[in-house]
């Protein structure tokens, strides 16, 4: 097989990011991290935007593309299933395999990524703490975390093996005391997370740039900008 240039992996360590550095990890492919600084505004700068014009990260710069021509892919759900593809790694045995992969990697993110983190916004992030929002988004990833967890009983993977769903969940779970859970309500799902947790790739994964992360919940002029950007929020004076 001929050596592969690396992927360009525009990436920040968010739950998101960590599905598509993780993935990467697994199926050994080669890439190269470039930061994209959300706190910094680097989200909406037009060099990035050219190719993830959602100005949301993570995005891929594949040179190694369909016919051998570069490709680019944003949305963390869609690189996973195009890396996947390019490999013939983690997307399910077969077509049925494959739908039960799609189906649990759509259920992520339509719904475990966005509930989850409309509650680390409620919760963590927000001035305001709004106790209708707080409870309505702590109490849907509670529900969620249960659907998981039935999912998981007498099964080591959320599909017949573990794929690219399982990648796309792990880095949700991560924070789950920030979405206010207890995993010891949830024995298989908690059993699952710890798993896959001592997975070396999933361990390098999460590891990439977590140095470039901080606490925007402490009360700094840094993370009074961060959320500014990030958010739509004016720095308190």
């Amino acid at each position: 097989m001929a050596k592969q240039d690396p992927i360009e992996l525009y990436f920040f360590p968010t739950p998101n990011g960590w599905k598509v550095s993780i993935a990467l990890e697994e199926m050994g492919l080669p890439y190269e991290m470039k930061p994209v600084m959300i706190g910094q505004g680097d989200q909406f700068k037009p060099e990035f935007l050219a190719f993830s014009p959602n100005n949301r990260m993570p995005a891929i710069i594949d040179p190694n593309g369909p016919d051998g021509k570069p490709i680019s892919v944003f949305e963390s759900g869609a690189i996973l299933q195009y890396l996947a593809r390019k490999t013939g790694k983690f997307y399910g045995k077969d077509e049925r395999g494959r739908v039960a992969v799609e189906e649990w990697l759509m259920w992520q993110m339509g719904g475990l990524g966005p509930m989850a983190g409309q509650a680390h916004h409620f919760r963590g992030y927000s001035e305001e703490k709004i106790t209708y929002a707080i409870d309505r988004y702590t109490n849907e990833v509670n529900r969620l975390y249960g659907v998981m967890n039935k999912r998981l009983e007498g099964r080591d993977y959320l599909a017949d093996d573990y794929s690219i769903a399982d990648m796309a969940c792990w880095g949700w779970i991560f924070p789950h005391e920030r979405q206010g859970q207890d995993l010891n309500d949830f024995p298989n799902l908690k059993d699952w997370f710890e798993r896959l947790s001592e997975r070396p790739a999933v361990k390098a994964g999460f590891a990439l740039g977590l140095e470039m992360r901080g606490d925007l919940t402490q009360d700094t002029e840094a993370s009074k900008k961060a959320k500014a950007v990030l958010f739509g929020q004016k720095a308190q004076e």
